[in-house]
């Protein structure tokens, strides 16, 4: 019987501090490298990807009853994708009495599109 793997929750929860190095950033931590990781594996799913669209698109926080119906699945895969996009520090979440809303964490997404930045890059990227 092959034995599951259990992560430590404190790395699941915290919302990624410098998401994310390039990566062709010399001398990349195992820290930066698990942080790039959980980026990608949270952006992994298309249902989570087109959360994102949406969110990016949103003038004002989205509330999970709102995102539902233009996803065409069920309340709970909602939530459940947007706890891992939060996790992930994609999202920024804000209770509103019983409602949560849910917004774009514009400030890592700016630093997610410098991930793939080559300049400076031995070889200067090409094959």
């Amino acid at each position: 019987m092959r034995e599951l793997t259990v992560l430590d929750r404190s790395v699941l929860d915290r919302t990624p501090a410098v998401c994310c190095s390039p990566l062709a950033a010399t001398g990349m931590s195992d820290e930066d490298a698990e942080t790039t990781a959980a980026v990608f594996k949270a952006l992994a799913d298309p249902g989570r990807v087109r959360i994102m669209n949406l969110l990016a698109n949103a003038d004002a926080p989205v509330c999970v009853c709102d995102l539902t119906p233009e996803l065409g699945l069920s309340q709970p895969t909602v939530s459940f994708h947007l706890k891992k996009l939060v996790q992930a520090g994609l999202l920024e979440r804000e209770q509103r009495g019983v409602w949560a809303f849910y917004s774009v964490n514009r400030e890592v997404l700016e630093r997610l599109g410098t991930i793939f930045e080559l300049e400076g890059a031995q070889g200067g990227g090409r094959t």
